[in-house]
């Protein structure tokens, strides 16, 4: 009975409770944390143009975190659609039922407002940062869209028409050949990448370029898919995932 009240124990950000509520994503950090600022500030912003968080209320990783398309800072274009940014469930809230339940909810809302439908990024090998499209899949989100290095676009239609692609994010190079990196602050974590790279990179002699997307428009001309993050090195694209010192160093080597 416990599990049932819990599982339906939910509550989503509003620019009233933004101050208050934990960002999930990054609920391990007890201590004032740079990234979780500079992400209430870029909801604060979003909440107001149709963006939703929605999280278990408790101290858990368990949410989703979806906006109306036209809206959305990724280089997709399509007409009355939802994007997923994120869905979590992490430890032990994993096999719960709550992934589902979320799913669930972001589904209903797009049918009650009469949404054409849902889509994500997705890709042929599922990428670290990226939502789990085999669940995804379970829902009916089909591959809709393509680029040339594995990367998908996952869409779940309601009246048959899909999303796509802008053609910009197909393009996979940039004229600059250091090491390259588009960002946004929609994620907590994206600071503390940052702060990484750029002590290694300072450390070792390696030019790099950190490029903050902080417009809608910048984000719809992006020259790579993108879900908050994006790396090129030698002048082309080369993952969409926050980045260690191990992963770093193998782009580098490349």
């Amino acid at each position: 009975m416990k599990q049932k009240q819990m599982i339906d124990d939910f509550v989503n950000l509003t620019t009233e409770n933004l101050t208050d509520e934990h960002l999930c994503c990054i609920i391990r950090s007890k201590k004032t944390h740079q990234g979780i600022e500079a992400k209430r500030q870029w909801l604060s912003d979003r909440l107001t143009e149709g963006h939703v968080f929605r999280k278990l209320n408790a101290k858990a990783t368990v949410f989703i975190e979806y906006a109306p398309l036209e809206t959305a800072w990724v280089p997709i274009i399509g007409d009355n659609y939802y994007y997923v940014y994120c869905l979590w469930v992490l430890g032990n809230y994993k096999g719960k039922g709550y992934g589902r339940s979320l799913m669930e909810y972001c589904l209903a809302d797009a049918k009650k407002k009469g949404k054409s439908g849902i889509c994500m990024l997705g890709a042929q090998k599922q990428k670290s940062w990226l939502s789990d499209q085999s669940f995804a899949k379970r829902f009916g989100f089909e591959v809709v869209d393509t680029t040339d290095n594995g990367y998908e676009l996952l869409a779940l239609s309601l009246d048959g028409t899909t999303p796509k692609f802008a053609q910009n994010a197909k393009s996979l190079k940039i004229a600059n050949k250091e090491l390259t990196i588009y960002y946004d602050m929609q994620c907590p974590y994206v600071y503390q990448s940052i702060e990484m790279t750029k002590e290694y990179c300072e450390t070792n002699n390696v030019p790099v370029s950190f490029i903050q997307v902080d417009t809608l428009q910048k984000g719809k001309e992006l020259p790579c898919v993108f879900n908050n993050w994006g790396v090129f090195y030698k002048g082309t694209f080369e993952t969409v995932n926050l980045l260690d010192i191990s992963y770093l160093k193998r782009i580098l080597k490349g």
